[in-house]
Formats: structure tokens, sequence, C-alpha cells
């Protein structure tokens, strides 16, 4: 079955050739040239990816991805021409899974869907508990207490790859390494501090004073689940 992917983006130009390259790869493309046109689209289909433009005719790219990680964890591209730190962050802070700053190659975009949906694929399979804490990765659900939480697909990768390895000191360059692009390729320095700000906002009770997911400072982290 194919997958399908959205694709929204108000320069047609840009839209067009994006959906071409994917058509010829097998996805089946849907395309949206604003945030009203996307909603649609989503509620109509189901999306396996989407690959959202920060700046759109009517409203803002980071709050439609804020929108989207209340009700689903769908893997989210987004598009941006502003290419400052923060503008970075706070597109993975909203919950995209990665970021490209135009102008930025077709191969490139290409290479990333294709390495986003290998890792939201592989991930699949398995129940993992671990004290109060329950990942289904068939279901792409998380649990705390037998309440679900709502994560995103790099979210869910994450806490996968912490909760296997509960009680043991995980280096940054070992979590990279293992969830992202063998040696870290397209890997920002911010990328998984960001995530593990994000898990941590949405499961700590303190996300200050962190009991879960704890820092090893110099090292890396450590998943306590029986905190």
């Amino acid at each position: 079955m194919k997958k399908t992917i959205l694709i929204l983006e108000d320069d047609e130009h840009l839209n067009r050739g994006i959906g071409f390259i994917f058509e010829k790869d097998g996805y089946q493309i849907l395309s949206a040239k604003s945030i009203n046109e996307g909603k649609r689209l989503i509620k109509q289909h189901k999306v396996d990816l989407i690959i959202l433009d920060l700046m759109l005719p009517d409203g803002s790219g980071l709050d439609f991805c804020k929108d989207i990680r209340t009700y689903s964890n769908v893997p989210i591209i987004m598009l941006t021409v502003c290419d400052l730190e923060t503008d970075e962050v706070s597109g993975l802070m909203a919950g995209a899974d990665d970021y490209i700053t135009k102008p930025f190659s077709l191969s490139v975009l290409r290479a990333r869907v294709e390495a986003l949906m290998r890792r939201t694929e592989a991930g699949k399979g398995n129940v993992i508990i671990s004290g109060k804490y329950k990942l289904d990765m068939d279901t792409c659900k998380f649990y705390r207490d037998d309440k679900e939480i709502l994560v995103s697909a790099t979210e869910l990768r994450l806490l996968s790859y912490l909760m296997k390895n509960a009680g043991q000191v995980l280096s940054k360059d070992q979590i990279i390494s293992a969830l992202w692009d063998k040696d870290g390729n397209f890997v920002d320095d911010n990328t998984l501090p960001v995530n593990i700000s994000r898990l941590r906002a949405k499961i700590e009770d303190d996300p200050k004073n962190p009991r879960t997911i704890k820092t090893v400072h110099g090292i890396g982290y450590i998943w306590n689940g029986e905190a």
C-alpha cells in the first residue's frame, strides 16, 4: 500500500516540484497551499508524513504543527527561509521531526524523508513497560499510569531507545547514532536536547528538576522509569 505525503507549501512551483519527485518514488501525494486546505486533507485522508512550510498565507506553520501534535504523531518535516538557530529550535519545540532551510536540494529532502520513514517503520513491533510508563510501538502510543500522552514520531523513537536501555547512561553520540542517520548525518546540535526538553515537559512532574529522564553532565542521559 502506498504511503501518503501531504505537501503544505504555498509556492506552487516548489509544491509541484516536491510532489513530482515523490510521486516518482511511489508515494501518493496530497498538495495544499494553505492551512485550511491542509486541515481538510488531513481529515479526509490517512497521511503518513507532512512536509510543512513555516510561512503560509492563512497562518503560521508553527501554530499548525502545534495543533497537529494535539491529536497526531505523524512525522513532520518543516521548511523555512529562516536560518537562525532560534527558528530551528522553535520548529523542533513545536513538534517537527526535522527542519530544512530554503533553498535546499530536492535530493537532500528526499533523503531526509526516506530516513524518517525508515526510522518510523523500524520502531514498530513491540511494547515496552518501565514503571508507570508504557510504550506501544505498534499503535504508536505512549502512556503514563494508563493515560495516553501524545508524542511525535521522533519522541516515540527516543522514548523507545531510552526505555529499552533503562538504568544505563547513554552518551549523546550513542543516542544520535541509534536514532538518526549513521554518524549523525542531517542532525543539528540542537536536535537531541530540544527533543529531550519536549519529552520532559510532557512526562515529568517538574520538568526543571527531571527524575525520569536525568541528565548525566558531560556525558548524556539516563532513563529512570521507576522514579
